[in-house]
């Protein structure tokens, strides 16, 4: 206790040269933790976004259809699959959906697009179409309705009403062709996935087929995120004939690039740190050779040498803990503060959708990078005060006491 008060005194004999370090440490981790609070909550918003647009928690299917997507690779089984899943507890809702890709035709042009079949109210649960529409509606009781997304709408030139022509191949493999009215138009995050998807209801498609719609899908949604892994597992188990994935399994670049994330952004933390360590302990450095001859009095009264060395160190962390504590504390109410009232970066909107990025970012930083940070702050200091440390208890009492600096 009697050292921790001294070190604490003794940062502050030369006022300038410490606050130039602890303004550093300040705005060098109020910096890192907000840029990385930035990184994180791009991402996780970008993951959150793709979950919540198409792939839902986890997805099942007939073994061969991820592969080849083909209208007869449905799940035959699929009425014992929904009892399964209804018995399940731990899957908050599902949706049964048919996957056929295909083309959309307008009387200007034409495009191929993926027509997702439907359970309207149940989709609801599942994905937020029907809270991206900008224009029309989600849907009425008439018959034949089609959601499209903007930028395919801009591509074939439709508006509301228009009339699309879709034509894909039957269960028959004979060409099947049917006209929809526009009922609403959707924009997501993605601009890719506005041009390539239409949503049409699974009874408007029966109609068409003249039997029941081939159920290619099934998208679920877990209570709770920490419980996808589980279910899915649960769901492999019971279901062996079938392809079960969570969305890990299913966008894995996605999995794997937030794994990368944490380490990179624990790296730029690093670096920030590393900068930091020189400047503490060129500092530390300064102050023992202007204290030469008081290390040597205190050593020649009786103050053992571990004593000494852990009075630098403790000089080191409260050196740098001073500020970077501070710094901290900044940028966790800095992201907090942000994480509910949201980034806007609408003027940046047209770019980020090409890449699936929501214009609306959120930050946000989980617990561990706070714990990470802190016990590398730790180490930055420690590390800073070897050399110092090392000089002061190498010194030799007698030699150090006639030392004028």
């Amino acid at each position: 206790m009697m050292l921790a008060k001294l070190a604490w005194k003794n940062i502050w004999r030369n006022k300038k040269r410490s606050l130039i370090i602890i303004l550093s440490a300040l705005f060098g981790i109020w910096g890192g933790i907000f840029s990385n609070g930035i990184f994180i909550g791009l991402w996780e918003t970008t993951v959150e976004a793709t979950i919540n647009r198409e792939f839902a928690h986890i997805q099942i299917h007939n073994p061969e259809f991820p592969d080849e997507k083909l209208i007869n690779q449905f799940i035959s089984n699929y009425d014992e699959v929904e009892k399964i899943l209804q018995n399940n507890s731990l899957i908050k809702s599902f949706s049964k959906r048919t996957v056929i890709e295909g083309m959309a035709s307008s009387p200007t042009s034409v495009a191929g697009v993926k027509i997702i079949a439907i359970e309207p109210d149940k989709e609801k649960t599942i994905t937020s179409i029907h809270q991206k529409l900008i224009e029309g509606i989600y849907f009425s009781n008439r018959d034949y309705e089609i959601l499209i997304g903007k930028k395919l709408a801009d591509r074939l030139k439709l508006k509301l009403n228009s009339k699309v022509v879709l034509s894909f191949q039957g269960l028959d493999n004979n060409l099947v062709a049917s006209a929809f009215r526009v009922v609403g138009i959707f924009k997501t995050e993605s601009k890719i996935f506005d041009e390539t998807n239409v949503f049409i209801k699974q009874n408007d498609l029966s109609s068409i087929l003249d039997e029941g719609a081939p159920i290619h899908e099934f998208a679920i949604r877990v209570n709770s995120v920490e419980l996808i892994d589980t279910a899915t597992n649960i769901l492999k188990s019971q279901l062996r004939d079938l392809k079960v994935e969570s969305w890990k399994e299913l966008v894995p670049e996605l999995s794997l690039t937030s794994e990368f994330l944490y380490l990179e952004l624990n790296i730029f933390m690093g670096i920030i740190l590393f900068a930091l360590l020189f400047g503490i302990s060129n500092t530390m450095m300064m102050s023992v050779f202007e204290r030469i001859r008081e290390f040597g009095v205190l050593m020649a009264i009786g103050m053992k040498r571990i004593r000494l060395f852990i009075l630098i160190i403790l000089e080191s962390i409260f050196l740098l803990f001073s500020g970077g504590l501070t710094g901290t504390l900044l940028g966790y109410f800095s992201i907090e503060i942000l994480s509910k009232k949201g980034i806007n970066l609408s003027i940046f909107e047209e770019g980020l959708s090409a890449y699936g990025l929501s214009a609306i970012l959120y930050p946000t930083l989980p617990f561990h990078m706070y714990v990470s940070l802190f016990l590398m702050m730790m180490l930055t200091a420690i590390v800073a005060s070897l050399s110092p440390a090392m000089k002061a208890i190498r010194l030799k009492p007698a030699e150090a006491i006639r030392t004028y600096i």
